[in-house]
């Protein structure tokens, strides 16, 4: 391919990447349209795994896209220009002369966040031009790139705690002139030499804001990060804004997308589940409650702390609930006045008393979150009257660590 058929095929796929965004309303920021449109994404993604195992696999088989071969070269560029993470580094890998092809086992350890993540999340933090930025855990620095291009040369500070994914993005984004910095350290500190940041992202999720984070953002900062709990299946999404005066306020909202966890973190699967729950889906009761709605952000978000150890089979065919500690699970139908339970947890039964007292609190999106000054309890809230549904964040794990993105 020759040169200048190799750069109007990016320029063509990133305008067709940045088209697909504004069009579907997720792209509105003319600044960030501007910089996806001139960010090299082949420079900061220069090869990527794909998955070939179905879920449950071990080991698990991968393939390796290599950007600069022929063969590789079509699928790569769909992979890096497309909605999905693209996956990087398997268990902390050096990331320099990665073997193309076919790869066995292992598991991944840095990827790049989904594009409509990354989107979202930049717009909500309303970069502009001179604004200091941090990011936690930014991998190989994608949004880290992007809110560069935005906010001004040596206005961008990435903290990731894998050396060779540190130097990786490092090297990648000098390449681009960003003049961007990727420190080695534990995303958790944040950067606390840097002093104070007009906007602060995680890359990972946790259980509860660090209190360094809360010290690093500045009067006016607004911080935005994903909460963790031992499922996946209903991420919140918390935002929170220092007032002029030094005040903090904290929102925290549902949502169908989120970050993963940091290290040492582990998420709870249904997909062990799935060849008992064929084979017994459990003993039908009538009930009241219908499944709700997937949209129903602020029921889902309430469930993942207050009907805990409980995650979905989004695959299933009809809604499946599973509690794998105790071996119990709820699965909806085959109509809406009717379940089926299993184990001696009755799951639906939790969702029903927990649905009923979110309705008496006036089926709220978004909570309060009242974070002190970070050293000591953290407390969510719907509202302040007698029937609000509440309850206290967990605290960091007592070895922190970083996932990187």
């Amino acid at each position: 391919m020759s040169l200048d058929l190799q750069a109007e095929t990016l320029i063509s796929l990133r305008t067709a990447m940045a088209d697909h965004l504004t069009t579907t309303g997720v792209l509105t920021d003319p600044r960030l349209r501007d910089a996806l449109l001139h960010m090299p994404r082949e420079v900061l993604m220069p090869h990527a795994y794909v998955r070939v195992s179905g879920p449950g696999a071990d080991p698990i088989e991968w393939r390796l896209l290599d950007g600069g071969h022929p063969d590789d070269r079509e699928e790569w560029l769909d992979l890096i220009h497309g909605d999905d993470s693209v996956l990087l580094q398997r268990d902390g890998e050096p990331l320099d002369g990665l073997p193309r092809g076919p790869v066995t086992g292992g598991h991944m350890t840095s990827m790049s966040t989904n594009l409509l993540v990354t989107v979202e999340i930049l717009q909500a933090l309303r970069l502009e031009p001179g604004l200091r930025y941090l990011e936690l855990g930014p991998g190989p620095g994608v949004s880290l790139a992007l809110a560069a291009a935005v906010t001004g040369r040596h206005r961008a500070v990435g903290v990731e705690c894998d050396a060779h994914m540190t130097a990786f993005a490092q090297r990648n984004l000098d390449r681009l002139g960003l003049a961007a910095t990727v420190l080695e350290g534990d995303a958790l500190d944040g950067h606390p030499q840097g002093g104070q940041y007009d906007r602060i992202h995680s890359g990972i999720g946790v259980p509860r804001v660090p209190r360094a984070w809360l010290e690093q953002l500045a009067p006016e900062g607004r911080l935005l990060t994903t909460l963790t709990t031992r499922t996946p299946s209903w991420p919140g999404r918390l935002e929170v804004i220092r007032t002029p005066a030094g005040r903090l306020e904290a929102t925290l909202r549902g949502g169908p997308r989120g970050y993963r966890p940091l290290l040492g973190y582990r998420w709870l699967n249904a997909i062990d589940h799935r060849a008992r729950i064929k084979a017994d889906p459990g003993t039908p009761r009538a009930t009241r409650l219908a499944p709700p709605a997937d949209d129903a952000y602020g029921f889902w978000l309430a469930a993942a702390y207050l009907v805990g150890g409980v995650v979905r089979d989004f695959q299933a065919d009809t809604m499946t609930l599973v509690a794998p500690e105790s071996g119990s699970w709820a699965v909806a139908g085959p109509g809406d006045d009717t379940v089926r339970v299993h184990g001696p947890r009755d799951i639906w039964a939790e969702l029903e008393a927990l649905h009923a007292r979110w309705e008496q609190a006036g089926r709220p999106d978004a909570y309060h979150v009242d974070l002190g000054d970070g050293s000591g309890e953290q407390h969510v809230v719907s509202a302040a009257h007698t029937k609000a549904l509440g309850w206290e964040l967990p605290p960091l794990p007592s070895v922190p660590r970083q996932e990187s993105r």
